[in-house]
């Protein structure tokens, strides 16, 4: 049947899919997305739909929501919510990001945790697939709050995770101090020093060089593939970037080693143009050191513009990285890339590109590679980690980039290799989809339905 009518059977999943999950449109993109690719896969492969395996793979295996009560330092108490959706485990232990930001909901940690699924496939690693966190911006807050939130927050987490269970990490603000908080309480409820339950964790104590660094290098190795297929390198492009956090600032510094000239970035205040090529270590001193805007590094820069008028997607360039959120990247913006004569789009963040925006892209002949693609490099060196912890071994920074590199490296040749199975030279969507749920639905097929 599924030969046959391949079409009907994902339009129905995909219905499914929203009369269960009412009012979360991020998780219903990200699944139509997915589903629109298979299409061609589940035509030519009918058994990898078999038994149930489409329907079973778009439910989360586990969704978990608690109370976080903590006392800030005046001494009121406040109750956030905290998350985690275990997605998938048929590759390995639930694996994925903790995010603390203040709207944070259900619907975009599932959608966040699906990603991952073929994220976290690609890569092959051995590791599953969830997502989690909280709807607490740690903004503001002292260590001391953060260290309370934290800990309330683990108290209930914890009993959900393990080194062969589910393994957060880092995400959106969650860095190495909350993970330092999570992990001091996890040890001390588990009277467990179990270095590979949480990674991002400090090079001291179990941590992995190369893993803050991990995400936005990743994204530029992914890139630098993609150019290599034509036969060019990214020495004298031209590079925007969104974002001005880790994965764009490491993004920038991976760009302009191997030759680019990053000229563009932005953060929720407006967007810095530096024709001259941006001043990493002026950039990392602001956004790093002193928690500063961008409109700082305009006015300590000789040269540079900071404007909150369009979008830093109205700079002309040759390759944008959008690093900051979901949904940023959108079809006005992508207009405006296409028009100034953009030829690589990847995309460092998850799902920043909105439907429309990909659509423009591709109808444009731009080169287009996905989050679950080209962002792979964080979850990737978190598993690294995980290698490391679970031999007492400590890499060095050249050995655990030079890791990171061959699996960006490997993604990059599976994403094509999938594509032009499908007949589909290019299509990086297509591709990674393909990919990653190929090696998914194998494990899903060979352990039952479970």
């Amino acid at each position: 049947m599924m030969s046959v009518d391949a079409s009907s059977r994902i339009e129905a999943v995909y219905a499914e899919v929203l009369r269960r999950n009412p009012g979360e449109p991020e998780f219903h993109q990200a699944v139509r997305e997915v589903l629109h690719s298979l299409e061609p896969v589940l035509r030519k492969y009918p058994e990898r739909a078999e038994p149930k395996l489409v329907e079973r793979l778009v439910e989360p295996e586990r969704q978990v929501i608690f109370r976080v009560p903590w006392t800030d330092d005046a001494g009121e108490v406040h109750v956030n919510r905290g998350f985690r959706v275990e997605f998938s485990s048929a590759l390995g232990p639930y694996k994925g990001g903790l995010r603390f930001v203040p709207q944070l909901s259900l619907g975009t940690v599932k959608f966040l945790a699906f990603e991952q699924i073929f994220k976290n496939a690609l890569t092959g690693l051995g590791i599953g697939a969830g997502k989690g966190g909280a709807d607490f911006d740690p903004k503001g807050r002292s260590d001391a709050e953060v260290m309370r939130f934290c800990q309330s927050f683990m108290t209930e987490l914890h009993r959900h995770l393990g080194e062969h269970t589910d393994v957060p990490a880092g995400d959106i603000g969650v860095g190495s101090r909350e993970i330092g908080y999570l992990f001091g309480q996890y040890k001390r409820l588990t009277n467990r020093f179990e270095a590979g339950a949480l990674t991002g964790k400090g090079i001291g104590w179990g941590g992995s060089h190369a893993r803050t660094e991990a995400t936005g290098y990743g994204t530029v190795h992914f890139v630098r593939e993609m150019l290599a297929t034509r036969g060019e390198d990214l020495a004298g492009h031209r590079v925007v970037l969104s974002g001005a956090g880790n994965v764009s600032l490491f993004a920038v510094e991976k760009a302009q080693a191997l030759g680019a000239l990053v000229v563009a970035c932005s953060d929720s205040s407006g967007y810095v143009v530096d024709e001259a090529g941006l001043d990493l270590e002026l950039l990392k001193e602001i956004k790093l050191e002193r928690r500063g805007r961008l409109d700082t590094y305009a006015e300590a820069r000789p040269g540079a513009h900071f404007s909150t008028r369009g979008s830093v997607y109205d700079v002309p360039c040759d390759i944008a990285l959008p690093c900051a959120t979901q949904n940023e990247l959108t079809e006005e913006h992508a207009v405006s890339l296409v028009k100034n004569g953009v030829k690589v789009v990847a995309e460092g963040a998850n799902m920043p590109c909105t439907p429309e925006a990909v659509g423009v892209l591709r109808e444009a002949g731009v080169r287009y590679g996905p989050g679950k693609a080209a962002n792979a490099g964080g979850v990737a060196t978190s598993a690294l980690e995980m290698q490391q912890n679970a031999a007492r071994e400590s890499w060095t920074f050249p050995e655990a980039e030079s890791r990171l590199a061959a699996v960006m490296r490997t993604i990059h040749t599976e994403c094509v290799a999938a594509a032009d199975e499908f007949g589909s030279a290019d299509d990086y969507v297509l591709g990674a989809n393909a990919a990653g749920f190929h090696r998914v639905a194998e494990a899903m097929r060979s352990q039952g339905v479970v």
